[in-house]
C-alpha cells in the first residue's frame, strides 16, 4: 500500500468520523451533549458555541473528503488534519495536566488524536515522490 493510498483513506476516514460528533454537536446540543459529556447545553450561548464548532468540523469533513479524492489538495487537507488533531491532543494534554482526569470518553478521544497526529504526521514527513505515488 503506498502513502498516498494511506493518506486518502485517513482523509476519507476522518470526514467519515467527525460527521456524528459535529452532528450531535449542532443539530441538538441539547440533548447530544448531557448524553455525551454531561454539558447543559439548555443556555443559547452554550448551543450557540456548539453549533459553530458543528460548522468548522462540518467544513473541515469537506476538505477532507476533496482532499481524499482530489490529488491536487491531497497534501493541503493532510495538513489540516494534523493541525486539526495536534491542536485538540496539545488542547487535551493541557487539560489533563492542569484540571485532571476528564473521564473514559474524553481519554480515548485524547488517545486517538494523538495517534492520528501522529499518523499524519509521518505521512507529511515522507518524500515527495512516495507521496504522489499512486
Amino acid at each position: 500500500m503506498t502513502v498516498d493510498h494511506v493518506t486518502r483513506g485517513l482523509l476519507l476516514a476522518m470526514a467519515i468520523g467527525l460527521v456524528p460528533i459535529a452532528l450531535a454537536y449542532g443539530t441538538a446540543p441539547q440533548a447530544g451533549l448531557p448524553w455525551l459529556y454531561r454539558i447543559d447545553a439548555s443556555g443559547v450561548p452554550t448551543r450557540h458555541v456548539f453549533r459553530a464548532i458543528m460548522g468548522l468540523y462540518l467544513a473541515l469533513v469537506v476538505f477532507w473528503l476533496v482532499g481524499g479524492l482530489r490529488s491536487a489538495l491531497r497534501r493541503p487537507a493532510l495538513w489540516s488534519l494534523f493541525v486539526f488533531t495536534f491542536g485538540l491532543a496539545s488542547g487535551r494534554v493541557l487539560s489533563l495536566a492542569i484540571d485532571g482526569w476528564p473521564g473514559v470518553l474524553l481519554f480515548g478521544y485524547t488517545l486517538a488524536e494523538i495517534a492520528l497526529a501522529a499518523l499524519a504526521g509521518g505521512l507529511l514527513a515522507q518524500p515527495p515522490d512516495q507521496r504522489e505515488a499512486g
